[in-house]
């Protein structure tokens, strides 16, 4: 991994992009966006920051072998941000600004990690971050949006 590694964080919606309907170009391009950024993590280019409130979110999936892979996915994130005080929190702060249950204990995990960007798939998440990005402290960015402005 390189000094020059930028953290990332991955949001269910993009760890469970592989598992929707391919057959959408938005879905299908946007998973194949994930599989890129998730090759970047293993030659050592990004770093993978997971939280348990993303396993969490994947455990209440009631498909279970939806769950199962989305788990297994997960796993693989090079840091894992445990929810304590400070990520509670922050929470509450950016509930009050209008992020929502998952959504802002995500977004307080990935503060506190240092993450340079946060990846979703959520259109809605990505708007609100963007009209709201004074005040939070990690780029909200959309996966395939994030890697056309990267090259």
């Amino acid at each position: 991994m390189s000094d020059e590694a930028l953290k990332i964080y991955l949001d269910v919606c993009c760890l469970q992009r592989h598992f929707d309907d391919q057959r959408q170009a938005r879905v299908h391009l946007e998973a194949e966006a994930v599989k890129l950024i998730l090759a970047q993590v293993e030659a050592g280019e990004l770093i993978w920051i997971g939280s348990e409130v993303i396993e969490y979110e994947i455990a209440q999936n009631p498909d279970r072998e939806r769950a199962l892979k989305g788990m297994l996915l997960a796993a693989y994130a090079e840091i894992r941000v445990s929810v304590g005080a400070d990520e509670s929190a922050r929470a509450g702060e950016l509930e009050l600004l209008g992020f929502t249950g998952f959504d802002a204990l995500h977004l307080a995990c990935a503060e506190s990690a240092g993450t340079a960007v946060f990846l979703t798939t959520d259109d809605k998440l990505v708007k609100r971050a963007a009209r709201l990005a004074d005040d939070i402290r990690v780029q909200v960015a959309n996966p395939l949006e994030w890697l056309r402005r990267r090259s």
